[in-house]
């Protein structure tokens, strides 16, 4: 990938600039969102993951208890509305979809 310049020439706006920034926009993980104090009970629980399209990963990335977390997205009947997680334990975590 191209190293991004310090500064980018006007005249480079309609062209060059196009190279450079639209690989960064369309990486999903840049319109991601973190779902913040979601309460998992033991089991499966389906989530909203408010992203308005299909998702295409998540990370835990807070967990205030041992459990162990999977999706069930492959039998997800709503991908582009909800997560399903099946957790080993009741638990609060925060959830970074994209």
């Amino acid at each position: 990938m191209a190293k991004l310049p310090q500064e980018l020439p006007w005249n480079d706006a309609d062209n060059k600039w196009a190279s450079i920034l639209n690989p960064i926009v369309a990486n999903p993980i840049v319109n991601s969102l973190i779902l913040k104090d979601v309460v998992l009970a033991a089991g499966d629980n389906t989530i909203n993951h408010r992203l308005g399209r299909k998702l295409q990963g998540y990370l835990i990335v807070g967990i205030n208890a041992a459990a162990t977390i999977y999706d069930k997205q492959a039998s997800n009947q709503m991908p582009q509305l909800t997560l399903v997680l099946n957790s080993s334990a009741g638990c609060t975590c925060n959830i970074l979809v994209f």
